[in-house]
C-alpha cells in the first residue's frame, strides 16, 4: 500500500526554544529598506498568523525565513541556533517549506508530474507514473478536492492550481510550513477543507506561519497574530484577544468598521446586457440572465462551477453558443474585439498572467488596451501617456515608489488598481470583474469596493465574480449562484445570506431533511 504523500514532523506543542525565530531582521533593496527590525518566534504545534496591508513586508519576511532572501541584518534561528540559508533548497532540507502566493507550477506538465517534480518516483531506471498518479490523487483528497492527477496544469483553474501547489509543498518532509495567502482563490468550502488540514498539521506538532487577508479566517485558525505595517512590527497578540475589526485597525492605523459602502437603493435602469441560452462547451450550459444599468450583479459558486468560463464565453475569450445582446443589439460570440466595441470590459482573476505585463512599466501597462487614443501621426504620444498615468495614480491611489517601476514590482493591491485604471481608459458601459480583491489587504479592499459602487452610481452595469460570499453580499444587488456549469439559483434582498448561497452552490440544504431548491430566475 502506498504511503501517504503529505509528510508530517516536529516536536509536540510547547517545545522550547522556538522551532523558528526571526531576531531583529531587516531587508533593504538598494537604498530602500522594506523591512525594519522585525522579530517573530514560532513554537511547534502553533499556528502563527502574520497580517498587514499589501506592501507591509509580510511576503518579504516569509522569503527571509524560507531562504529565498538573505536578511540585510538580524538573524534567523532554528531551535535557538542562528542559521544562514544557502537558498530555499537548504531551508527545505532543514524542514522549512513555503507555499507561495504566486503559482509556481510547470503548466505543460501533469498535476502528478508537478507534485513530484525534482523528486520523481522510479521503478528501476524508469519514472513510475502510475505510483506518482496514485499518491498525487491521495494527497489532493487530503485537501478535500478531486483533481485528476493526469490533467495538464494549464487546463486547471487558478484555484485548482493553488491546491496542487499546496499538495506539492506538503510532499516535502517539514517541521515548519509557511502558507502565503493559500486561500486567496478558494471558496469558503474549499478553504474550510484546507483549514482542516492545517489543524491536523498543528496536532502533529508542525509549526505553521499563516499569511491571509481574510481576517475572519485568521481568527478561526491562529493561536497568535503578528501585525506588520510599513515594514515594521506593530504588535504580536494572542488571537483570542483580537476581533477582525481590531486586526484591521492595527493593520491600517484607522477604524475599518465600515468596510462596505452604502448600497444604493435606487431602482436599476434599462437592461444593459442580456444573455440567453448561453453554453460554453465543457464548462457551462443553457445560462440565461439579464444585467441592468446601475446594478451590481454577483456570481457565486464552488471551484469548477463554471463562473469564470461562462463570462469568458460572454466576452469572446472562449468558444460559446447562444445569444448575447448589449442594450438590445446582438453581438457576435467569439470576438473579444466586438465585445469591447460593445462597451464590455473584463478584468481577469489572473491579473499577473492575463491582466498586466509584469516586465513593463506602469505607463505601458496603463495605456496598452487604449493605445489608439495615444497615437499621433503613427507615433505614440509619450507626454499624453505620462499625463494619463499621473491622473490614474491620483484617481486610483496607485502607490508606487516611482513612476518608472515595473508593474511586477507593485504590491498585489496596487497591481489591481493599475488593472482597473487600464480598463477604465476604454470608457466601458459594462464592467466585469473576476475576483476583484483576491490577495488584497483590507484597506485596499475598501477602496475597490467604493470604486465598484461608484461605477454603479454612475449608471454603469457591473458583474462581480467572487469566491468570498461576504464580499458579494456586501456590495451586490443580486447574486446568481452556479453549480456544475448551470445556474442553480438567485438570491436578493434579505435572502442574500451565506447559508442561502451555500444551499444553491452545493444542492444541500442547511436544514436537515429539507431538500427543496429554489428555481433559477434568469
Amino acid at each position: 500500500m502506498d504511503e501517504p504523500l503529505i509528510h508530517h514532523g516536529g516536536a509536540p506543542p510547547g517545545a522550547s526554544p522556538p522551532v523558528l525565530a526571526a531576531r531583529g531582521v531587516a531587508k533593504a533593496f538598494g537604498p530602500v529598506e522594506v523591512l525594519t527590525d522585525v522579530g517573530l518566534a514560532l513554537a511547534a504545534g502553533e499556528v502563527h498568523a502574520v497580517i498587514g496591508e499589501n506592501g507591509a513586508g509580510k511576503s518579504t519576511l516569509m522569503k527571509l525565513i524560507s531562504g529565498h532572501l538573505a536578511p540585510t541584518r538580524g538573524a534567523i534561528e532554528i531551535d535557538g541556533e542562528a542559521v544562514h540559508f544557502a537558498g530555499p533548497v537548504d531551508a527545505e532540507s532543514r524542514g522549512i517549506v513555503l507555499v507561495h502566493q504566486e503559482i509556481l507550477l510547470a503548466p505543460h506538465l501533469t498535476v502528478a508530474q508537478n507534485i513530484f517534480l525534482g523528486r520523481e518516483l522510479k521503478r528501476g531506471l524508469m519514472v513510475d507514473d502510475r505510483a506518482m498518479n496514485a499518491q498525487a490523487a491521495a494527497a489532493l483528497r487530503q485537501l478535500g478536492v478531486d483533481i485528476d492527477p493526469r490533467a495538464l496544469v494549464s487546463r486547471l483553474s487558478i484555484a485548482r492550481r493553488q491546491l496542487v501547489q499546496i499538495a506539492r509543498a506538503l510532499a516535502v518532509p517539514h517541521r515548519v510550513v509557511i502558507f502565503d495567502e493559500p486561500t486567496a482563490s478558494l471558496t469558503p468550502i474549499e478553504t474550510e477543507a484546507l483549514l482542516k488540514v492545517i489543524r491536523a498539521l498543528k496536532a502533529r506538532g508542525v509549526a505553521i506561519l499563516y499569511i491571509s487577508h481574510r481576517l475572519p479566517e485568521v481568527a478561526a485558525i491562529a493561536d497568535r497574530i503578528t501585525v506588520l505595517r510599513d515594514g515594521r512590527l506593530i504588535a504580536t497578540r494572542d488571537a483570542d484577544t483580537l476581533s477582525p475589526v481590531e486586526m484591521a485597525r492595527l493593520m491600517v492605523g484607522r477604524d475599518m468598521a465600515q468596510l462596505y459602502p452604502q448600497r444604493s437603493e435606487a431602482p436599476p435602469g434599462a437592461i444593459a446586457l442580456e444573455v440567453r441560452d448561453l453554453s460554453v462547451p465543457g464548462f457551462a450550459a443553457d445560462i440565461s440572465f439579464t444585467l441592468r444599468k446601475g446594478e451590481i450583479l454577483g456570481f457565486a459558486g464552488l471551484i469548477g462551477a463554471g463562473r469564470t468560463e461562462l463570462i469568458e464565453g460572454v466576452t469572446g475569450l472562449r468558444p460559446a453558443h447562444g445569444a448575447v445582446s448589449v442594450e438590445g443589439r446582438p453581438i457576435r460570440l467569439g470576438s473579444v474585439r466586438e465585445s469591447m466595441r460593445a462597451g464590455i470590459v473584463y478584468l481577469s482573476e489572473d491579473r499577473k498572467g492575463k491582466g498586466l505585463l509584469l516586465g513593463q512599466n506602469l505607463r505601458v501597462n496603463l495605456t496598452l488596451a487604449a493605445l489608439r487614443r495615444f497615437l499621433r501621426h503613427g507615433f505614440i504620444d509619450r507626454q499624453a501617456e505620462e499625463r494619463e498615468l499621473d491622473a490614474a495614480i491620483g484617481a486610483f491611489d496607485i502607490r508606487a515608489r516611482r513612476k518608472e517601476m515595473l508593474a511586477g514590482q507593485l504590491s498585489g493591491g496596487n497591481q489591481q488598481k493599475l488593472l482597473l485604471a487600464k480598463m477604465m481608459l476604454l470608457a466601458p458601459e459594462i464592467v466585469i470583474i473576476d475576483e476583484p480583491t483576491r490577495g488584497i489587504d483590507i484597506g485596499t479592499k475598501q477602496q475597490i469596493y467604493r470604486f465598484i459602487a461608484k461605477l454603479a452610481a454612475e449608471g454603469k452595469a457591473v458583474i462581480v465574480i467572487s469566491s468570498e460570499m461576504q464580499e458579494l453580499i456586501g456590495i451586490c444587488h443580486r447574486i446568481l449562484v452556479m453549480r456544475a456549469g448551470r445556474l442553480a439559483g438567485e438570491v436578493a434582498g434579505e435572502a442574500m445570506t451565506e447559508d442561502e448561497i451555500v444551499v444553491h452552490a452545493t444542492g444541500v440544504s442547511a436544514m436537515a431533511g429539507d431538500t427543496s431548491m429554489r428555481a433559477a430566475q434568469p
